[in-house]
């Protein structure tokens, strides 16, 4: 390789060396929050280990909701019925 005040590219061929393939995504740990790469089997910060479900949060199921909203109709209706 030449030195670099013999060829005017030098430092073009330095950057062409340290070009970035964007391995490394990072996404919030599902447990203790940290930023960890985005295929990490397992969190360097909580060392628990991750898998494809910790990461997707569903919908809470109809009938948490619906206990829910029952239990708050029951406390409203009692809040009133007591005046």
């Amino acid at each position: 390789m030449p030195y670099p005040d013999e060829d005017p590219d030098w430092d073009d061929d330095l950057d062409a060396d340290d070009s970035d393939n964007g391995d490394d995504t990072t996404v919030p740990c599902p447990f203790c929050r940290h930023d960890i790469f985005e295929d990490a089997p397992r969190c360097p910060h909580c060392e628990r280990y991750l898998s494809a479900e910790d990461f997707t949060r569903g919908a809470k199921p109809v009938w948490v909701v619906v206990t829910a909203v029952v239990c708050l109709l029951i406390a409203v209706w009692l809040a009133f019925a007591t005046f």
